[in-house]
């Protein structure tokens, strides 16, 4: 036999049990019961009202290089045209810098062949030259040497040394000697030390 107790708290549970079936299943529907799910979503947004706009980003700054601009064609036959001057007048400027050195090197040539014809003039008249006086120091050695050494010596004294250099050089050393001691003692030392000094005289 059970105590009184718990048959009398076992009684209480189950009335409150079948009270709060009982007043579940009287209990009103809720009006949002059988709507679709996105229904019931869009009531809610509506309910907690407008949704804070997001705040736009920062423009980010790219420092991407500019695209190259594309020309028209009519800049492009500009170009084009303007090449094809500056071309030209290279060119010109080139044919113009040719024609110059061409005529230089004619003048070159010209000039050249005037000097060579020149220095055979100078040639033939420096032979010339060369001929006639040694014809002249030839008669001025027969000359002297046909005369007496004395009298020889007495003219060569007042003649330029080089013209009594010349002809004492060019005369026999037989023939030279008593003309050279009979000479002044002073020009016939000079003389003798410029004879020595130019060496032994050519044979012919």
């Amino acid at each position: 036999m059970r105590p009184l107790p718990f048959i009398i708290g076992g009684l209480g549970l189950a009335v409150t049990a079948k009270l709060g079936i009982a007043l579940m299943g009287a209990a009103p529907e809720p009006p949002s019961a059988g709507l679709p799910r996105d229904t019931l979503f869009l009531a809610a947004a509506d309910a907690a009202g407008p949704a804070a706009e997001p705040e736009p980003a920062a423009p980010v700054m790219l420092a991407a290089a500019e695209p190259a601009q594309c020309e028209t064609p009519e800049e492009m036959l500009r170009s084009i045209r303007k090449e094809r001057e500056l071309l030209a007048e290279q060119k010109d400027k080139l044919a113009q810098r040719t024609a110059e050195l061409d005529l230089a090197a004619q003048t070159v040539e010209v000039e050249r062949g005037k000097l060579a014809e020149l220095k055979t003039e100078l040639d033939d008249l420096l032979a010339r030259v060369a001929r006639a006086h040694t014809a002249d120091v030839d008669r001025l050695v027969n000359l002297y040497r046909n005369m007496k050494p004395k009298d020889a010596a007495s003219i060569m004294d007042d003649l330029d040394i080089e013209v009594t250099v010349m002809v004492l050089g060019t005369m026999e050393e037989r023939d030279a000697a008593p003309i050279l001691a009979a000479l002044n003692p002073v020009r016939a030392r000079a003389v003798s030390q410029i004879i020595l000094l130019a060496g032994p005289r050519p044979q012919p």
